[in-house]
């Protein structure tokens, strides 16, 4: 199988490209994580999402702490060919390590102020008890 694909993709200096996960069915945009080509590669072979956590300096399995798998169902790249765009299944319906939906759940707000809009649906020490409370 032929890896063109891959080699369409505008990697930055660091070898990575920004990934924005959406909600399949909804449209909702979920989290944005960094992806290297390993991690690209794998989260088409194993059909669920998979970064490259630049703190922890590792592939990052969506979930593997928490549960919180991302199903892979498609992906896009953009126009300029530095962006990827996973439409995905939430497992649990918690993408973000605070235990909400989707990470953006700051809105800003006349005053411009930033204003929760976005409740908590489960507290993050219950879902990373193992660590502590840690985010993945």
């Amino acid at each position: 199988m032929s890896n063109d694909w891959l080699e369409q993709v505008k990697w930055d200096q660091q070898g990575l490209v920004p990934a924005i996960a959406q909600d399949h069915l909804t449209g909702e945009v979920l989290m944005m994580a960094w992806m290297n080509r390993e991690a690209l590669e794998l989260s088409v072979q194993e059909q669920r999402a998979i970064y490259w956590s630049r703190s922890r300096g590792k592939l990052w399995r969506k979930g593997e702490e928490s549960g919180h798998v991302q199903k892979l169902h498609a992906m896009q790249l953009d126009c300029d060919g530095d962006v990827i765009l996973l439409k995905v299944e939430q497992v649990g319906g918690i993408a973000c390590h605070t235990g909400r939906r989707s990470c953006f759940y700051r809105t800003l707000d006349e005053t411009r102020e930033w204003q929760v809009s976005a409740p908590v649906c489960k507290d993050p020490n219950a879902i990373y008890a193992k660590q502590g409370g840690s985010s993945e």
